[in-house]
């Protein structure tokens, strides 16, 4: 039958019975798909006595602001600002790059603290109902489907949405309360694992950064805090361009059905058929937001315009210089507001201490076996938040109609 002849459907025939896939033994009933607003209440209390303002992140959550950003941006008069309380659930209508439409969190800690009044603060009628509503928007798809029919752009790109309009979406959302806490407890107990595995990342980031303090001279000095004890000689002081045959930048030939990787500015980004270099080399992302981003390459591979490669001498390893160079902080030879840029010039430039090859391997091993415990520990959170987003797309039913 042509959709042109079906008959006009009820509200509630259109919406067909919503049910997980996986489901918590002891729960029968029908998820409802119904608006925000009857679930979230918008409260509006204003900071009054002066709290301390707390800012949204993505990645970490709801977080004091100058714990996150190293400085406050608050107004100097903040009584304007809305409360956070805990269990809230607060939309920032702030866009993001893979968060187009802002991003949706819960206030997870204890007392009230100061939010933004560009943001929307409202409160679920428990703590589980709005973990779930934050678990939800968690995944940039659902968010975009979400958000996107809500949102207008407006002048420089900036959101255009009411709170009301915000709670006037619909998602799938179960009814019993019972319910909806074996799914937030579900939910939580992951979360308390990846952030535990987080930990253990960051703490192995920290660990290298001062291993690197140590093993590296600082400004201003010739000679290593830290040596292994088989060398004594003295390190020898030269720039980049004394190690490197060049530093200069690619051209980007890329092509669909292309036989060799193409580095960009974070990396591979595509193929190109005719290979630039068939060497390892460092690549240093040349302009824009990843200026300075530093990456090693090997075999034969292409480069993008805006990516330079170093081409090193037999006199320095090709781990030791990368090392090296994540060593310092390759801001500072960063320029432009508009479009941040690195050239070929500053870098070889750059001052570089280097000492035998046999000690540039050894504090190159030691590095490369702290990046590989980073990176197996790196692959056990991504591993859990797969099986989170895994978990997701099971708890959660499609809103979507059968158009069958």
């Amino acid at each position: 039958m042509s959709s042109k002849t079906k008959p006009t459907a009820t509200t509630e025939e259109a919406t067909p019975a919503l049910v997980p896939k996986l489901r918590f033994p002891g729960f029968s009933d029908p998820w409802a798909y119904e608006p925000l607003s009857k679930v979230l209440k918008e409260h509006k209390l204003k900071n009054t006595d002066g709290r301390d303002v707390f800012s949204v992140s993505m990645e970490y959550g709801i977080v004091n602001q100058i714990e996150l950003l190293g400085r406050s941006f608050a107004a100097a008069d903040t009584s304007h600002y809305t409360i956070g309380r805990r269990y809230d659930v607060v939309y920032t209508k702030s866009p993001l790059k893979a968060f187009p439409f802002g991003i949706v969190k819960q206030c997870k800690f204890d007392g009230e603290v100061a939010l933004s009044p560009l943001y929307g603060v409202f409160t679920p009628p428990n703590p589980y109902l709005g973990l779930m509503i934050e678990a939800y928007f968690e995944s940039p798809n659902r968010s975009k489907d979400f958000l996107s029919p809500l949102c207008q752009k407006g002048a420089k790109n900036t959101l255009q949405i009411t709170n009301t309009t915000f709670l006037s979406g619909r998602l799938p959302l179960p009814t019993e309360p019972a319910e909806q806490q074996k799914i937030a407890e579900c939910l939580s107990s992951v979360d308390e694992l990846m952030a535990a595995q987080a930990r253990k990342v960051d703490a192995l980031k920290t660990h290298k950064k001062g291993l690197m303090q140590q093993l590296f001279p600082r400004e201003g000095e010739t000679q290593p805090r830290l040596r292994f004890p088989e060398f004594k000689r003295e390190w020898n002081d030269a720039t980049l361009g004394d190690l490197c045959f060049s530093v200069s930048s690619g051209k980007d030939t890329r092509e669909s059905d292309g036989a060799f990787d193409l580095y960009g500015s974070t990396g591979v980004i595509g193929k190109t058929v005719t290979p630039s270099f068939d060497t390892p080399h460092i690549l240093v992302a040349r302009v824009g937001a990843n200026a300075g981003h530093l990456t090693k390459a090997s075999g034969q591979f292409g480069v993008t315009d805006n990516t330079l490669v170093i081409r090193l001498k037999p006199a320095a390893t090709i781990d030791y210089i990368f090392h090296y160079l994540g060593s310092i902080n390759i801001n500072n030879l960063i320029f432009g507001s508009g479009q941040p840029l690195i050239t070929g010039s500053i870098l070889k430039a750059q001052r570089v201490l280097v000492p035998t090859a046999s000690e540039q391997i050894k504090i190159s091993t030691c590095l490369s076996s702290i990046d590989g415990l980073i990176k197996a520990e790196s692959d056990k959170l991504e591993a859990l938040n797969a099986h989170k987003k895994g978990l997701m797309q099971q708890l959660f039913p499609s809103a979507v109609e059968d158009e069958g």
